[in-house]
């Protein structure tokens, strides 16, 4: 049987912790959401988009390796580990990857993790009207040991994880009900996560070049109007000399005739407008008043829908 892939259940992104016994909180890995599906004969994983990544984790491409059921659907993150801690930029480049050769090569060099948090298919049945406490003791009697697979650690104090989490750099926490069931494509308050470390993704509509080559991205998110409103211009993070010299090909075959953004960006001069089609992930310190990032940096490109960044309705709203 050929599974029809789901759309994942995501969080509601919190100021405030939830309190209770009627919740548990985890870790919020900085990886690439993957679900992977068995059907008793081969595996599937699939990512959040639809997109099939089976070739490119070699390492979890075949679950009866870590799964003891005679059919599963998983969902968890796929991570890399760089001094102990998450990555995106390194799973990125494990993800981006087409050539078998390649793939081989780079299983060596960036060693991936699958950490699974839920169990929505088992052994031909549907998990998901079952409440997470329930799914959560399914998940440990099925998950085998592997070197590559880990299930997500659960602890029932919010607070002093996210404390644990800012001391040790990491992205932050997600907060989950125990009776919450699992709704694709589903989005609510059932599950909640709080965030030390500010993200999004961005839509670059212009670049600047340095020395012929591309420094930095002019970034922007769409609004309730459909229109492309800048949020701010980065030129630091986790890119390498190699992604910027690819950036600069892609920049050079997807130039623009008329600038893309609403309105004209305070950092115009110099740029080079180009087709909003590539995505990255941005890391930021908060937003400024001006409705731009302040010290946004460049994680990795990704392979997202552009009309998906969107503003922050607060943002929209004024």
């Amino acid at each position: 049987m050929k599974f029809q892939p789901i759309i994942p259940f995501e969080p509601l992104i919190t100021d405030r912790l939830p309190a209770g016994k009627q919740w548990i909180a985890q870790i919020k890995w900085d990886g690439v959401r993957m679900l992977s599906y068995y059907d008793g004969s081969s595996t599937e994983l699939i990512n959040r988009r639809g997109n099939n990544r089976t070739r490119q984790y070699p390492e979890i491409a075949d679950a009866s390796q870590y799964c003891k059921a005679d059919s599963a659907i998983l969902d968890g993150e796929v991570i890399a580990l760089v001094e102990g801690k998450p990555s995106f930029h390194e799973v990125m480049r494990r993800d981006s990857l087409k050539k078998d050769s390649a793939i081989a090569s780079t299983v060596r060099q960036i060693p991936v993790l699958y950490m699974v948090f839920d169990i929505v298919y088992c052994n031909g049945e549907w998990m998901m009207d079952r409440p997470l406490s329930e799914r959560q003791r399914l998940l440990e009697e099925m998950l085998r040991p592997h070197p590559h697979v880990q299930a997500v650690p659960s602890y029932s104090d919010p607070a002093a994880l996210l404390s644990t989490a800012r001391t040790h750099g990491l992205e932050g926490i997600v907060c989950k009900e125990l009776s919450s069931v699992y709704t694709p494509g589903g989005k609510d308050k059932r599950w909640l996560k709080r965030k030390i470390i500010l993200d999004l993704n961005a839509v670059a509509g212009g670049v600047t070049f340095r020395d012929g080559t591309v420094n930095a991205l002019l970034l922007g998110l769409y609004g309730a109007d459909g229109m492309l409103h800048y949020i701010g211009h980065a030129g630091t993070g986790k890119l390498t000399v190699k992604d910027w010299r690819d950036l600069t090909v892609l920049a050079r075959n997807l130039s623009a005739d008329s600038m893309p953004f609403a309105s004209l960006p305070q950092r115009a001069k110099g740029a080079f407008w180009i087709r909003p089609e590539l995505v990255f992930k941005i890391h930021f310190a908060e937003w400024n008043s001006s409705g731009t990032l302040r010290q946004p940096s460049i994680q990795a490109r990704i392979d997202a829908a552009p009309t998906e960044c969107r503003l922050p309705e607060r943002l929209t709203e004024a």
